[in-house]
């Protein structure tokens, strides 16, 4: 039986204004939209794109309102109807060992979410992106998609969370040893994903010998920056949106470029988003969020070891608002109504995460523009960039203070008219 306690109560009224403030920074960001077309993007879009690019913004938002409503929805009807606690008694009647029914009822909670999201993201790629013409991903790609994700999750998360479990079922301190389990693997993870995780979803080829390449590895050498390889990734096969990104830790550097990037810009702008991405390596950006990272997994466990422990008075309340009684308490269910709990102030812990990345985002656009001694070739990029993927070159304040993990459009290139180029960083 559910006990609507002072925990329940917290909860519920954190998702509601949570969901309630989603919705009023989308109903601003939308009455931003301004018609007419900011002069610094005239050289860029015509009345056309720019006016596709505030109906794919409109399009988008109408779309995540009702998906985010869905989902809390859902959510609030499962936990109301006594879902946890039923699938908690269910699992128990099994009499599998402690570890094998924890792995059953996560992953049969994963697998009830992820049908509940399946129609969500037939629709966002079918429908949305394909009225856009961003879609390339084929019927057959997105079923292999989606078997090569469930196979992974399978893989990856089976071990994990086994681990963790034996963790907080045996050791003491568990928290704490959970913790540097979970760090370690999650380093791991990252090194090892490049070479062994994303070439699953997309080929990537050495990019050719020709002037691109050669400017590439010039700035880099430039710079100081131990860049190994480049390669050119099949972006395309899925949509017609642009990136680029590095792998690889120490030494080791490698960038891959979307071939959707490397189609629609020039050398010199190409080699801007090289020194943009160098940018973050040099002033210690990517080690910064390890560190980072691997804080917040401490703080996190250290809650979660509170949560799960039976003699904790907030652990026998907060499961009780699920409706399990406190000689039921375990650490799978804590893991999961911990991860529901945190929820609304991870949130608002995301908002100065993301004032911290566009601080990041505008020391790399400053480096950049010092090392090619001249801030266009990055402006250019970045206004191709925004045309290309239809992006919202008026969102409202509060949308960029929730969500936005890079500054807008404009206010980048602000800053990068504003910068001194006396000397090369």
């Amino acid at each position: 039986m559910l006990e609507f306690n002072t925990i329940a109560l917290v909860l519920l009224v954190a998702l509601l204004l949570l969901w309630n403030l989603d919705f009023f920074a989308t109903l601003l960001n939308l009455a931003s939209l301004k018609p007419d077309l900011p002069d610094e993007f005239a050289d860029t879009y015509d009345a056309e794109k720019y006016a596709k690019s505030q109906e794919y913004t409109r399009a988008h938002s109408r779309f995540a309102i009702i998906s985010s409503a869905a989902s809390l929805t859902i959510l609030l009807s499962f936990w109301f109807f006594g879902g946890f606690s039923w699938l908690d008694s269910w699992t128990r009647t099994l009499g599998w060992p402690e570890v094998s029914t924890g792995l059953l009822y996560v992953f049969a909670l994963l697998f009830g979410n992820y049908l509940c999201n399946l129609p969500f993201t037939i629709y966002d790629t079918f429908v949305v992106e394909e009225r856009f013409g961003f879609n390339k991903t084929t019927r057959r790609t997105f079923i292999i998609d989606q078997l090569k994700s469930a196979l992974l999750l399978a893989l990856i998360g089976l071990p994990l969370l086994s681990g963790i479990l034996l963790i907080f079922h045996h050791v003491p301190d568990a928290w704490f040893w959970a913790w540097l389990a979970f760090s370690a693997f999650v380093l791991v993870l990252t090194y090892l994903a490049p070479s062994l995780i994303m070439p699953l979803f997309n080929k990537f080829e050495p990019m050719e010998d020709g002037e691109l390449k050669d400017a590439i590895y010039r700035m880099a050498r430039e710079c100081a920056f131990p860049l190994t390889e480049i390669t050119v990734m099949d972006g395309s096969r899925r949509s017609a949106k642009s990136n680029a990104f590095f792998m690889g830790f120490g030494k080791n550097k490698k960038i891959a470029l979307y071939d959707t990037l490397v189609e629609n810009h020039t050398t010199e702008e190409l080699v801007a988003v090289l020194a943009h991405e160098i940018g973050h390596f040099k002033r210690k950006h990517i080690i910064q969020r390890i560190v980072l990272s691997i804080i917040q997994f401490g703080v996190l466990f250290y809650l979660l070891g509170h949560v799960v422990s039976p003699d904790s008075t907030f652990a026998q309340q907060l499961f009780a608002a699920f409706g399990i009684p406190s000689e039921n308490i375990s650490p799978h269910a804590g893991l999961v109504f911990f991860g529901i709990l945190f929820s609304p102030v991870s949130r608002f812990l995301g908002v100065l995460l993301n004032a911290w990345s566009r601080k990041h985002e505008f020391e790399a656009d400053a480096y950049a523009a010092g090392a090619q001694q001249t801030p266009e070739h990055l402006i250019t990029a970045l206004k191709k960039l925004s045309a290309d993927n239809l992006s919202n070159l008026t969102p409202h304040r509060i949308r960029v203070i929730l969500d936005y993990s890079h500054p807008p459009v404009l206010n980048r290139i602000q800053a990068l008219r504003k910068i001194p180029l006396e000397s090369t960083p």
